[in-house]
């Protein structure tokens, strides 16, 4: 394996969806507030899971997202 390309292509792969998953986040709590469902001060409960199939890889990472 080409440590290097492989290294690179895993920072393309969590860049993309680092910028993806922050666009969609931020729609819908902007959504969400617009409609009356959440309200400043609250905090969001988020999961995010890696799954890779050919690894047999699933990861999951959980926090919170406080909107201030």
């Amino acid at each position: 394996m080409d440590e290097d390309k492989f290294n690179m292509s895993v920072r393309k792969f969590l860049k993309v969806v680092g910028v993806t998953s922050q666009r969609e986040m931020e729609n819908a709590v902007r959504e969400a507030e617009k409609a009356g469902h959440i309200q400043a001060g609250t905090k969001l409960r988020a999961r995010m899971t890696l799954q890779i199939d050919a690894v047999n890889l699933s990861h999951v990472v959980e926090d919170d997202i406080e909107l201030g």
